[in-house]
């Protein structure tokens, strides 16, 4: 892969660890985590006119993908009021893919390759490794992290095939950007009313612009790096999102040091990348 291209899937990954960051850091991460899903809206907007609507066939998929980007957004924020994001974003990132590939057989009748199996027994063994984590208050952490793993899996699927239907993924993505903050915000004012929710949107503005830009920059270049380079290379080197992560979280929120979640997040990471080789 040339360097240049490497450098900016990189770029990517710390992008989308960066906006699991300002989610955990906010003051309120239900509604900042709908916030960073109107960020991408906003600047998804602009560029909607240049590009051809998606076949009317995908359209299901886009509704649907909508409703499991509510649920997503609405566990990221319960799972980083009750854990690190060093803990919550390796299990959220990782067991993903594991439960894509451990699937596959069933709902595409695809085979594991060996490969594809030593990455499963990798990322296990990291998701076990934070067991230990729960005897230190983690529990409720993990829980809600592997529940949106299963919905982080369940979109992969529905975009995947929704984003062949529609004739050209890019705008299938933009499109699909458009829906989950409309959900999250209405059900948000239903929650909280509107005067409370707007108040925060006016202090913390920032945060969802700057998130939501991370959000859709992120894909976008890996978008643009599969262009470039192997699918399977480019999608394996965005799971550095993971070190990312376990960096920010030590280094910036000041979250404590875990041998074993050190350990985890490294084999979850490794895990993620041979299954995306494989």
């Amino acid at each position: 892969m040339p360097l240049d291209v490497t450098a900016l899937v990189l770029l990517g990954a710390l992008l989308h660890a960066v906006w699991n960051a300002l989610v955990k850091a906010g003051s309120d991460k239900s509604l900042d985590a709908a916030m960073i899903a109107l960020g991408a809206a906003i600047v998804a907007v602009p560029v909607l006119p240049f590009m051809p609507l998606p076949d009317p066939d995908a359209w299901l998929f886009i509704l649907a993908s909508a409703l499991f980007q509510f649920v997503y957004f609405q566990l990221v924020a319960a799972s980083y009021r009750a854990g690190d994001i060093g803990l919550v974003y390796p299990l959220m990132r990782g067991v993903a893919p594991l439960l894509v590939a451990a699937s596959s057989g069933v709902i595409l009748g695809e085979r594991l390759s060996a490969g594809a199996l030593a990455g499963v027994a990798t990322i296990s063994a990291g998701v076990l490794t934070l067991a230990f984590e729960a005897r230190n208050g983690g529990a409720r952490a993990i829980l809600l992290a592997l529940a949106n793993a299963f919905v982080i899996a369940g979109y992969t699927y529905i975009d995947g095939i929704g984003a062949r239907l529609s004739l050209n993924p890019v705008s299938y993505t933009l499109w699909m950007a458009l829906l989950p903050p409309v959900l999250l915000f209405a059900w948000a004012f239903s929650q909280r009313g509107v005067a409370p929710v707007l108040f925060h949107v006016r202090q913390q503005w920032w945060r969802g612009l700057v998130g939501g830009a991370g959000s859709i920059g992120a894909y976008g270049l890996a978008l643009w790096a599969m262009t470039k380079a192997p699918v399977a290379t480019v999608a394996a080197l965005r799971e550095t999102s993971i070190l990312f992560a376990i960096v920010i979280s030590i280094v910036f929120l000041k979250e404590r040091i875990s041998p074993f979640r050190i350990a985890a997040g490294c084999l979850i990471a490794l895990g993620a990348l041979m299954l995306k080789l494989a």
